[in-house]
C-alpha cells in the first residue's frame, strides 16, 4: 500500500531567483529516498522548467513591480515515488492540448521555443496539467525512483 513519508508545501513569489530556490529545496527534500545523481537532475531540471513557465507566463499580465506567487507541494512515498505539484493563480492556459504541443509558445518565438512542457514531460514518468482561463495553472509531475539495489547496478 502507498503511503506518504514525508511532504512539504512551499510558497514563493514568482520572480526569477526563486527559480533555483525551488530546484535546491526540493533536491535537498529528496535526499531522504536517496536517488540516483541521474534521478535527481531529471527532477531538478523538471522543476526548474515548471517554475520558470510560473515565473515567465503565468503573471505576464500584472503591472510591472508587481507578482504572484508559485505554490509548490511535494510528496515522498514509501514506494520511492516522488510527486511535485507546481501551480500559479495566473493567466491561466487557454487550450493545454494546445499548450503541450512542441514549439508551441504564445510569445514572438524569439526568446522562448516551446519546449517547456515536453522537457517535464521527458523527465518525469507521469505529467498532468489543469488550467483555467483567469483562474491559474497546476502542473503535477510525477517519479518513480529505482531501490537502492537498482541504482547501484
Amino acid at each position: 500500500m502507498r503511503t506518504i513519508i514525508n511532504e512539504m508545501k512551499l510558497r514563493l513569489p514568482a520572480i526569477s531567483v526563486n527559480e533555483s530556490v525551488c530546484r535546491s529545496v526540493i533536491s535537498a527534500f529528496l535526499a531522504e529516498l536517496d536517488p540516483t545523481v541521474e534521478e535527481l537532475g531529471d527532477v531538478r531540471l523538471a522543476v526548474s522548467e515548471a517554475v520558470t513557465n510560473c515565473i515567465v507566463h503565468a503573471y505576464r499580465d500584472i503591472p510591472s513591480g508587481e507578482c504572484g506567487n508559485i505554490y509548490i507541494s511535494v510528496r515522498l512515498y514509501n514506494t520511492r515515488e516522488v510527486s511535485i505539484e507546481i501551480s500559479d493563480n495566473g493567466c491561466g492556459i487557454e487550450n493545454v492540448e494546445e499548450a503541450m504541443k512542441p514549439m508551441f509558445t504564445t510569445g514572438d518565438g524569439t526568446e522562448r521555443c516551446g519546449m517547456g512542457f515536453l522537457v517535464m514531460e521527458s523527465f518525469t514518468d507521469a505529467l498532468n496539467v489543469k488550467s483555467k482561463r483567469g483562474k491559474g495553472t497546476t502542473v503535477l509531475m510525477r517519479k518513480f525512483l529505482k531501490s537502492s539495489a537498482e541504482g547501484e547496478k
